[in-house]
């Protein structure tokens, strides 16, 4: 029987397992049906109740992180233990792996009829990004990526933080998970234009070093201007950012809990 952390890091990998492989899935329907079986709605819908049933299937254990700059913000601002930042983040990204290849052993068929076998990362039949994020043509690695990865990260940790503040309106257990479900959701929907909102370093870079692993080759690093980094870094500095600045202008004012007689 598993305990202590090596529970909670089981907790995490399959959290985010169902975190990835609902999310990279929903993103593999529409692509290789040519926008027939969903489109950009579906996509932010599908994210977002990825995140939802994620955290009905880990939270209860783990706290269900499922995301290593959500993790960080954490140690940083909410007392979690240091030791556990390596373990959670390497769970996660494990999970994230592994549901990448789920994803693509269900959906090699689809893929080879899409892509007549050639794995691209660029073009008009490139499936990398089905995986990974890739920013637009026009945006910048650095600033405008890094920019973008920082505030809407800083924009998820911010509403993580609002959502679970015992002292503020924070919903019931139950109703959490389905309400961080939509802050995600609504990222995508306002947010999601530059460079498709990866906002967690795991879900980005497990799914980056499969495609390089399963056929897409090394191009799914060297692309964009080496953009891999982007979603790595400025998600883990906009977390900080994100739980600083709710502290900052809420959780530090929090009137002081009354005594009783």
């Amino acid at each position: 029987m598993l305990k202590g952390t090596q529970r909670e890091t089981a907790a995490e990998f399959l959290g985010t397992f169902i975190l990835v492989v609902f999310g990279v899935g929903v993103v593999a329907q529409v692509v290789l049906s040519g926008n027939q079986n969903g489109n950009y709605l579906s996509i932010n819908l599908g994210w977002g109740l990825a995140v939802t049933m994620a955290i009905y299937v880990a939270g209860g254990v783990s706290g269900a992180h499922l995301n290593p700059a959500v993790t960080l913000a954490l140690a940083v601002h909410r007392r979690f233990p240091w030791k556990k930042v390596v373990p959670f983040v390497l769970a996660q990204f494990a999970g994230a792996f592994v549901a990448s290849a789920a994803v693509y052993l269900t959906y090699r068929e689809a893929l080879g009829q899409f892509d007549h076998g050639v794995r691209q990362v660029t073009g008009p039949l490139a499936t990398a990004g089905i995986w990974a994020t890739y920013p637009q043509a026009f945006l910048s690695t650095f600033p405008g990526g890094f920019i973008d990865q920082v505030m809407g990260t800083a924009l998820l940790v911010l509403l993580i933080f609002a959502l679970s503040d015992r002292r503020n309106h924070s919903p019931e257990d139950k109703m959490a998970p389905l309400l961080v479900g939509a802050a995600v959701a609504l990222i995508g929907m306002t947010f999601g234009y530059n460079s498709g909102y990866a906002i967690n370093p795991a879900r980005d870079f497990g799914p980056r070093l499969f495609t390089a692993l399963a056929g897409w080759g090394s191009q799914v690093f060297s692309a964009n201007q080496n953009w891999w980094w982007v979603p790595i870094v400025g998600p883990c500095l906009g977390g900080i950012l994100g739980g600083w600045t709710y502290d900052l202008l809420i959780a530090k004012h929090h009137p002081a809990p009354a005594v009783a007689d």
